[in-house]
């Protein structure tokens, strides 16, 4: 009884896709909006947020909200703006179930899409698209590129070991997934790519397009310097750095914004606000609009008047690396980790979760691991000389949450950060003040 069930599902998300595609087409060829696309294995989100903030202080802009980056969300950011609703229903992470909900919402988008199609002015549609394309398979952006194909791509960050690699052959798979997004362009368009990334630098003759950088490295076309975490009475309050194009420079801050991740999404918007003819000081302030995702670095209040850094949303051993280091960069009484698997790293996992390990007992006190890879976190903590009193090991967040919980101390800074299915949100929810 269950295959008629399977095909059917099947055959309504195969007449859903070509709909919606059709749709989102239709839409670009009557609107043309200028269409910037965002990819990588760590920080599109942010990107394309910061570039969102960016143009947004002179253009129509609209951005992809959330995680709306595959075959169902992209053609949806094209066709409006469907609010949590659309990342609730339609992302990766959306639940299953919900079959009413989601047939109401498809008749929604469908039909105000096609609304807009027939009747919305020119006026009114946004100058610029900012989307994000996500490569969790093979082929991925090959069919996001046949619905909507940029004027403007970035690639922010890969890595050696690309979240998704489980589903490719190796790492240079990935990558050349996501290169596909700056070899479509054309010879006038432009290719903005992590100066810093290696994997992502290989790929740079792989576009006729003229190609700009940006990083803290030398060499970087949009220079980032100066990195520091502000502090005011004790409390971290964000970060500052200063950019530097072509002799020019100005100083940024981001309030409310902890980590390096941040300081590279503005490298990105502003490389891509001087494309579109903006002058840095222009894009400094713009900056200030700049609010990050949920889950990425958040920074709340903690139970017992302790901190915590919210880093929950996703993992990958790159962005991994980059949270811990900043919570060795914060002041604190204690610093505690609270890190769960990284997941869809494929044969990559014991060696990946072992380096994770070995720099948590470097920059914390205390390592609380969630998930049976994030073991191997704590057996690499230990090997690389933690006292065992000091970490500990929980099957899931809701066994861990409780113990965290009572753990902390005042004046204690917590990481909580793990892949999406690991669910460690519980453990914000359990130790943060509401």
């Amino acid at each position: 009884m269950t295959e008629p069930v399977i095909s059917m599902k099947s055959l309504f998300r195969s007449l859903l896709r070509w709909k919606l595609k059709t749709l989102a087409r239709l839409i670009l060829w009557r609107f043309e909006p200028d269409i910037v696309g965002v990819t990588g294995s760590v920080g599109k989100t942010s990107a394309k947020l910061a570039i969102a903030a960016v143009l947004g202080a002179a253009r129509r802009v609209r951005a992809a909200p959330g995680n709306l980056n595959n075959d169902l969300g992209l053609p949806v950011a094209i066709l409006g703006e469907w609010g949590d609703t659309a990342e609730k229903l339609v992302s990766r992470e959306a639940p299953p179930g919900q079959p009413v909900r989601k047939v109401l919402f498809w008749f929604r988008v469908l039909s105000g899409g096609l609304a807009q199609l027939l009747f919305l002015p020119k006026s009114k549609y946004p100058e610029i698209l900012v989307l994000e394309y996500g490569a969790d398979k093979p082929g991925d952006i090959k069919y996001l590129l046949s619905i909507a194909r940029p004027s403007v791509s970035v690639i922010t960050a890969i890595g050696e070991v690309p979240v998704h690699v489980e589903f490719y052959a190796n790492p240079e798979e990935v990558a050349r997934e996501k290169a596909r997004l700056i070899e479509c362009l054309p010879a006038a368009g432009f290719a903005v790519l992590n100066h810093d990334d290696p994997a992502v630098m290989a790929l740079k003759d792989r576009t006729r397009a003229h190609v700009r950088t940006y990083g803290f490295g030398e060499g970087a076309e949009v220079a980032l310097a100066r990195f520091e975490h502000k502090v005011f009475e004790g409390k971290p309050v964000g970060i500052s750095f200063k950019i530097e194009h072509e002799g020019n420079f100005v100083p940024v801050r981001l309030d409310n914004a902890f980590g390096r991740a941040h300081a590279y999404a503005a490298g990105a918007a502003t490389s891509v606000g001087l494309i579109f003819d903006m002058n840095l000081v222009t894009i400094s302030e713009a900056l200030k609009r700049y609010v990050s995702a949920k889950g990425r670095m958040d920074l709340h209040v903690g139970v017992k008047e302790s901190r915590v850094l919210d880093d929950s949303y996703n993992a990958s051993p790159l962005s991994m690396h980059a949270a811990l280091q900043t919570l060795g960069d914060l002041p604190a009484t204690r610093r505690i980790a609270v890190l769960g698997d990284m997941l869809e790293i494929g044969s990559f996992a014991m060696q990946a979760h072992e380096s994770v390990g070995r720099l948590a007992a470097k920059c914390a006190d205390v390592i609380v691991t969630v998930g049976p890879h994030a073991k191997l976190i704590a057996d690499a903590a230990l090997h690389a000389g933690m006292a065992r009193q000091n970490v500990m090991s929980f099957d899931t967040a809701e066994d861990a949450a409780n113990t965290v919980h009572n753990l902390i101390r005042k004046g204690d800074l917590v990481l909580v950060k793990g892949s999406h299915a690991m669910h460690l949100e519980e453990v914000v929810e359990e130790i943060k003040v509401l």
